[in-house]
């Protein structure tokens, strides 16, 4: 098994800046894909950025630019710098992995990931 356990998250103004963190614990051995996913009420659940052992990325249109992702294996940590933050970014962000070498788009889709950490609310005022 996996737990994931993210923090980092909450308010911030229009322009700002925020840092996600997400703690894995556990068979982290098994973890080849990581990303973060979001979800703002009445949406659906979305990626926002991936990546894949061996530091490939894939990010989000709506971020791509602005946000940041990285893993830091000797910490067993995963890193979201969020910049130039909009109101739109507000939302619950999700940290997730999965066993399976994830590149592209599929990265960012939420069936593509087995296990989930239990989110970060993400507050962006305008």
């Amino acid at each position: 098994q996996v737990q994931l356990v993210e923090s980092g998250g909450g308010s911030a103004q229009a322009g700002g800046s925020l840092r996600l963190s997400c703690l894995v614990s556990g068979h982290t051995s098994v973890v080849n894909s990581m990303g973060w996913l979001r979800q703002a009420p009445g949406t659906e659940c979305v990626g926002v950025a991936a990546i894949v052992n061996g530091g490939y990325t894939t990010y989000a249109d709506s971020v791509r630019g602005r946000f940041s992702i990285s893993r830091d294996n000797a910490k067993n940590t995963l890193l979201l710098e969020m910049n130039s933050l909009k109101p739109e970014d507000s939302a619950m962000y999700y940290c997730a992995a999965d066993r399976v070498f994830y590149y592209g788009l599929v990265a960012l889709s939420r069936s593509s990931y087995s296990y989930w950490g239990q989110g970060t609310q993400v507050t962006v005022s305008s």
